[in-house]
């Protein structure tokens, strides 16, 4: 395995052209590669950061084996590798004096990368965040449900959804992937985000739907104000876009956990979703990371 058996790029289109038939071999575990891609097809090349995003394929003998993204500043994404083929990416992306932050990957691809980054470029990885992929099964709507109702955020909902990506964003204790507002109008505009709202009509919790690509969708993300939690409305609304993602007739409903929250692992377990796969994000310290 050698490092330019990797190529990168900053055209979206041949990234896609290219790869995409990979990426849609297995929307599960490429769900996060699939509908970035797809953010930044729809809504422009900078929907995540003011520096130009950057992909990578693998390929050997033909075939597409892996793939990477990159939207600066944040982490490196990259789908599952061997241990070799880790090696090769880190030498690659050496090569090319790239720096990188941080990588969130499938648990094993991950760990193998932040070795291989040590040993190519210096430094050391420092776990983030450890993620359970899951799908959903047969779907649990939880009884009793909470009084109240679903319905989905319109724009005279734009400031409320503005106010609760930033609460979510200081929840998780995480760098925003997007711009609050440039967020909100875009999950405005595929209605991609439902509220549960209590009796007088008042929003109490939210769940968010990434777009359809693959036949998949992604519900991210889910938020409550501190206030209200405990009541079952995170429950409600999750069950709530999940049966509307299966009549509208997606094949797989994913969504991604906190593994140190163990109230919303349970939560989603009993509604119906299964794990499918851990993931784990390291920031990067010394040398080429920040």
């Amino acid at each position: 395995m050698r490092a330019d058996d990797w190529y990168c790029t900053q055209d979206l289109t041949g990234f896609l052209t290219h790869a995409g038939g990979f990426l849609r071999s297995r929307p599960d575990l490429h769900t996060v590669a699939l509908t970035v891609t797809e953010t930044l097809r729809t809504s422009g090349l900078r929907a995540y950061g003011d520096e130009a995003p950057v992909f990578g394929v693998l390929e050997l003998g033909g075939q597409v084996r892996a793939a990477y993204f990159r939207t600066p500043p944040h982490r490196l994404n990259v789908t599952p590798l061997t241990p070799d083929e880790a090696d090769a990416l880190a030498a690659h992306l050496v090569a090319l004096d790239h720096s990188v932050p941080g990588v969130l990957a499938a648990r094993e691809t991950a760990e193998a990368f932040v070795a291989a980054w040590r040993r190519r470029a210096g430094g050391r990885g420092v776990v983030s965040q450890r993620q359970r992929l899951y799908r959903l099964g047969n779907l649990t709507v939880p009884q009793p449900l909470p009084a109240g109702r679903a319905r989905p955020a319109g724009k005279a909902d734009r400031e409320q959804l503005v106010r609760w990506y930033h609460e979510f964003v200081e929840a998780v204790g995480d760098d925003a992937a997007r711009n609050a507002a440039g967020w909100a109008d875009s999950r405005i505009a595929y209605g991609g985000v439902t509220f549960w709202e209590s009796e007088d009509g008042t929003p109490v919790s939210m769940a968010g739907v990434t777009p359809v690509v693959a036949g998949q969708i992604r519900i991210a993300p889910v938020y409550t104000p501190a206030h209200l939690r405990g009541r079952g409305y995170a429950g409600a609304v999750t069950a709530a876009v999940s049966r509307a993602a299966l009549t509208s007739g997606v094949r797989e409903v994913l969504l991604f956990t906190d593994l140190a929250n163990p109230t919303s692992n349970s939560l989603y377990q009993r509604i119906g979703y299964r794990a499918v796969a851990d993931f784990t994000a390291y920031d990067f310290r010394g040398a080429r990371g920040f």
